[in-house]
């Protein structure tokens, strides 16, 4: 079964990648300077509107929901800052 989707991707021209790429391109970049945006925007409202909340349990979901956005944030940049530190890692 996974070799017949291989060969359905490969036929349309969908190849998936092992592993990402050394080179981020521009378009990649600023993808990922939206999702950073989304994710810092998304958990101040978060935070923003369980502080506004008087209601106890919604207020704990929107904490909850900004702690996700949180650590999504966390675990994009922290990617970003592990293969800076291998490529430079390999230019030494």
């Amino acid at each position: 079964m996974q070799q017949q989707n291989m060969n359905n991707q490969e036929q349309q021209g969908q190849m998936q990648m092992q592993q990402p790429p050394e080179v981020i391109s521009v378009k990649d970049s600023l993808y990922l300077t939206d999702m950073l945006s989304w994710n810092l925007l998304a958990m101040k409202k978060a935070h923003f509107f369980a502080q506004q909340c008087n209601d106890s349990e919604i207020k704990l979901e929107l904490e909850r929901c900004g702690e996700m956005h949180q650590r999504h944030y966390e675990r994009i940049l922290s990617r970003l800052h592990s293969s800076q530190n291998q490529k430079n890692a390999g230019m030494q």
